[in-house]
């Protein structure tokens, strides 16, 4: 049986990504990878990046790993895997050189290291730009790793104790769980030089996106589970917005990517209740689809892998090749991307050899 709330929630997530991709690309708050803000005061729309980024890709990962256990299901590892690695691995290698190229080189237009990569050969530019115009792929390329790591520890449980014990669990165990959150972020560099590869770990962060993903996996796959989140929605999305709210007042103004930041108990204890209240709202509210759900449902992927190239160009663009306001940058930039991205999505597929590599679809 298809569990419609799961499709549903991993689109609207989606769509919340991109719109925040469109805050964060002018925020003021030193959260690395944007290309400033509009000025030295007080950005209040920034308010977005503190209310979105604690929880967002831990559900996705979570989503992720309750998918995982139905495919597994269904099918052998071997051939989950190599579907894993073609949806996943091809595009964030092989197809980052038909896509990324443009958003490294829109970075570097913004980048420090302007003037000696211009200085390069073409052949080696294009390199550095694709490479470095990765930008959200990150998270694909962490669910290929992950997928293996589940692999390994699916062998590791061949008997299924661990799943079965999982299936067990009780709400105030449930919610007390939140403390593998804290853990995970521990694992954090505390002293980074953004740009280096203590960066990258702290961008891609494994430990720490590993430990939703199991749990989606080992947990929340279980009916049962999502039956005590389901019913527990409304004082689970209460305590979260409290959590939430008072997080966000006491940290505006900080670099909310900072590991000081993320491994905060109010950073964890926000982003897990949103976590535990978004999957049993959906679960209770939204197990159905229609029309534009069920696009939303094929199409979301896609749709997540080339937005960022709408975000970068057009971003770029109306922020120093025009003279608008900042209101309609903002709002021009969110009807680009939730215009264009869809488009050229629409485009990419239906081009056979391009489709494998940026999407990893066969057909």
């Amino acid at each position: 049986m298809r569990r419609h709330w799961i499709d549903n929630l991993r689109w609207v997530t989606v769509l919340l990504v991109l719109f925040y991709h469109v805050i964060y690309f002018y925020n003021n708050k030193g959260v690395f990878g944007g290309i400033g803000g509009f000025g030295d005061g007080p950005q209040y729309q920034d308010v977005v990046m503190y209310i979105l980024y604690p929880w967002f890709m831990p559900l996705l990962f979570i989503l992720a790993g309750i998918s995982a256990r139905y495919a597994l299901a269904k099918q052998s590892a071997k051939d989950w895997f190599r579907t894993r690695t073609r949806k996943l691995l091809v595009p964030s290698t092989i197809g980052i050189f038909f896509l990324c190229a443009v958003i490294g080189w829109i970075n570097t237009l913004t980048g420090p290291a302007a003037e000696s990569i211009a200085a390069l050969p073409g052949p080696i530019k294009y390199l550095i730009w694709s490479v470095s115009g990765i930008g959200p792929l990150w998270f694909i390329q962490d669910l290929w790793l992950l997928s293996l790591v589940l692999l390994i520890v699916r062998k590791m449980d061949s008997n299924g104790r661990l799943m079965e014990l999982c299936g067990r669990i009780g709400t105030i165990p449930l919610v007390f769980m939140g403390v593998f959150f804290w853990i995970g972020h521990q694992t954090l560099i505390m002293e980074i030089n953004p740009a280096g590869a203590n960066g990258l770990w702290n961008l891609y962060k494994p430990v720490f996106y590993l430990i939703p993903f199991l749990m989606g996996y080992f947990v929340f796959s279980h009916d049962r589970v999502q039956e005590i989140v389901g019913r527990a929605w409304i004082p689970l999305m209460v305590c979260a917005l409290v959590s939430g709210v008072i997080l966000t007042l006491t940290g505006f103004g900080q670099d909310n990517t900072l590991p000081k930041y993320l491994s905060s108990p109010l950073n964890n204890i926000y982003g897990w209740l949103m976590c535990l209240a978004m999957m049993g709202w959906f679960k209770t509210s939204f197990d159905r689809t229609g029309t534009f759900a069920s696009y939303m449902t094929r199409s979301s992927y896609g749709i997540y892998i080339v937005h960022y190239l709408v975000i970068a160009t057009v971003g770029y663009l109306l922020k120093f090749k025009t003279q608008m306001s900042p209101v309609f940058i903002y709002l021009i930039l969110t009807i680009a991307v939730f215009t264009l991205s869809p488009l050229i999505y629409e485009v990419i597929r239906r081009i056979p050899f391009i489709r494998w590599c940026v999407l990893g679809e066969k057909k």
